[in-house]
């Protein structure tokens, strides 16, 4: 029982946020700064989806960000545990990922980009924390424990994968999954089709024009978040959010419904324990998307799919 090793590692690893906060809030506040760098100048795309980073082999990238009339990419490597930056001219560039404070990896990133010839006007100050210090004046955050962000690339790694499988059973309008830096969770979004009432807002330093953006269609959220639970959690949750939606029966051990967080929980150890993580993990996914779809009165028929519906020809 419990996590299955390899070679690597382990596949469930064990990893306490008690134990890496300082570092988490750090690696939090690093990955606003590249995320930054990619929404300066990538294009809007609804719902925010260009400002997002995604799951590598090694870590989180930007994915291929446009620059003039060719691209670069900036990726955190948590195996070699450096910052790499990749242009299509051929420049590279990088820094080693190290217990430096927010500032320090603001300052070295921009030389980086500097000597790659590529101009990044951020506007320096995170969002959806409280307090927002501007990146230039965090020395407080300092923190790099590079064994627990491996740890965490792997949860990360776990997660892409299975949600990655619940995408593909979706024909309608659904996100990729992506990594939100704002909130430092991994997530993938399913949408019925249909506009939905203007959100509230109310993200601590973000617009709420911002959180209009991001919800402006009824959906199915799910996703990762280092936080949550004593390992961090799988989440779900719905906007608007169904009459009934929090006492739909989920199936998977270990999920309820949260008041405080206003959306269902199923904590990382209570997969990562499981004799079947991947079937606890796809049960919380597959049951509280029903929730939302069945209670928001979705047109399932039109909207799923079965992902194996061409595998006997592709064979």
């Amino acid at each position: 029982m419990g996590a299955e090793q390899n070679d690597a590692g382990p596949t469930w690893p064990v990893l306490r946020v008690a134990d890496w906060t300082d570092t988490r809030d750090t690696v939090h506040m690093w990955t606003q700064i590249v995320g930054k760098i990619r929404m300066v100048h990538a294009p809007l795309v609804n719902h925010w989806w260009q400002v997002t980073l995604y799951v590598s082999p090694r870590g989180l990238t930007t994915s291929t960000i446009p620059y003039g009339s060719g691209a670069f990419e900036i990726e955190f490597d948590f195996v070699a545990h450096r910052l790499e930056v990749r242009s299509s001219d051929g420049g590279t560039g990088g820094l080693a990922l190290r217990p430096m404070s927010v500032a320090e990896f603001y300052a070295e990133t921009m030389a980086v980009l500097r000597r790659l010839g590529v101009e990044a006007p951020i506007r320096p100050v995170p969002n959806e924390v409280d307090p927002a210090v501007p990146f230039p004046d965090d020395h407080a955050h300092a923190s790099y424990d590079g064994e627990a962000a491996g740890l965490f690339w792997r949860q990360l790694l776990q997660a892409d994968r299975l949600i990655s499988e619940f995408r593909s059973r979706f024909v309608g309008k659904v996100s990729p999954v992506h990594f939100f830096w704002g909130a430092m969770d991994l997530a993938c979004t399913r949408f019925s089709g249909r506009p939905a009432p203007p959100h509230p807002g109310g993200a601590p330093n973000c617009g709420d024009w911002v959180m209009v953006e991001g919800y402006s269609h009824e959906l199915s959220s799910c996703g990762f978040w280092p936080g949550g639970g004593e390992e961090g959690a799988f989440y779900a949750y719905a906007y608007p959010e169904p009459d009934g939606f929090s006492d739909y029966p989920v199936e998977a051990e270990g999920a309820a419904f949260s008041p405080e967080f206003q959306q269902f929980l199923l904590p990382y150890e209570a997969a990562r324990t499981a004799d079947d993580p991947d079937r606890v993990v796809r049960g919380f996914l597959q049951s509280t998307y029903e929730a939302a779809a069945e209670l928001g009165k979705w047109d399932r028929a039109a909207l799923e799919v079965d992902p194996g519906r061409w595998l006997d020809r592709m064979r």
